[in-house]
């Protein structure tokens, strides 16, 4: 899981289908794989970028938090026309959330279905490198 320290970083989140079902992978932003958890130990931006593979026309809609109001995550703005979604953490508050990345698409053959991620997590650690 990566370390973020004061800065911003980019997961690249891949969606395919196999067999009509959604596989999710992540990369970072030199197109390395690694999970979509981070740990924070300063301020810092998480950007989600959508590489929609699947030819539904999925679009970033939000998140869904497993505890959304622990304080780790301070703000969720989807930006970039539905192909970014920007996790904003201050880094105020030690431990961790677990969230679903939420999907839509534009397909009218599938109306408009939501789709969810398996969930990464941000770590909060302040004060710790």
């Amino acid at each position: 899981m990566p370390t973020l320290n004061n800065q911003n970083t980019i997961i690249n989140v891949i969606v395919t289908l196999e067999n009509n079902q959604p596989i999710f992978s992540y990369t970072d932003e030199n197109n390395h794989p690694r999970s979509g958890d981070v740990i924070v130990t300063e301020n810092a931006q998480i950007f989600y970028q959508l590489v929609d593979q699947t030819d539904k026309g999925l679009k970033f809609v939000g998140a869904a938090f497993s505890t959304p109001f622990d304080g780790v995550i301070d703000q969720v703005q989807v930006v970039n026309n539905g192909n970014t979604l920007q996790l904003n953490d201050n880094d105020q508050v030690i431990g961790n959330t677990e969230f679903r990345l939420i999907l839509s698409n534009s397909t009218a053959e599938f109306g408009s279905h939501l789709l969810l991620s398996p969930d990464p997590q941000v770590v909060n650690r302040p004060g710790q490198n």
